[in-house]
């Protein structure tokens, strides 16, 4: 396919290697050759690259296949996860994981992406529900400002929640950005 027909979100090869693209931008400046910069997530090793393509260069789109699965659970192999429909299971590294580790937690469903029979990562669900293991107690009066304060999830993560969120309590966490959206719905 040509690079000018690549979009963010697809798998391509790269080097030898499949990259997602996380940005794709065509530019065609005054009167120079039109050209699409692309930045490339490489999906072995997790590493960025910015790289410029003539719009009109051929890329090859990666074979990948995914499918329904659940978090198991983590160990010194990596993350476990099982297939929903064979019931076959998987494990990832913690390179292939990378951040997403803060987000799993056990029956969490996810897409895990295979290039052929290799697993290369996951898509996480856009919101989690965590629990708030740490966090300081709520200044008295903070309610009339939108000031927050960090608290520690289950998994390990920290994100700003606002004054009133206490310990023990579940909050609902987006991914993709990985701040505080609201308190889970019991």
């Amino acid at each position: 396919m040509r690079a000018k027909d690549i979009r963010k979100g697809n798998v391509v090869m790269y080097n030898n290697a499949p990259h997602r693209v996380a940005e794709s931008i065509h530019r065609t400046p005054g009167n120079l050759r039109a050209f699409v910069q692309m930045k490339l997530r490489n999906l072995y090793n997790n590493t960025m690259v910015d790289q410029r393509f003539s719009s009109d260069e051929d890329l090859e789109f990666a074979d990948i296949s995914t499918f329904k699965g659940t978090f198991l659970y983590s160990d010194d192999e990596g993350y476990h996860f099982m297939n929903s429909e064979n019931y076959e299971q998987v494990a990832l590294t913690d390179e292939l994981v990378g951040d997403a580790k803060f987000y799993l937690t056990e029956g969490l469903s996810v897409q895990v992406s295979l290039l052929g029979e290799t697993p290369i990562g996951i898509e996480l669900p856009k919101t989690v529900d965590l629990e708030v293991v740490e966090t300081v107690p709520g200044m008295a009066g903070a309610t009339a400002t939108n000031s927050g304060k960090p608290a520690t999830l289950s998994t390990g993560l920290t994100v700003t929640v606002p004054q009133f969120v206490k310990n023990g309590e579940r909050v609902t966490v987006d991914t993709e950005e990985g701040k505080y959206l609201s308190r889970a719905e019991k």
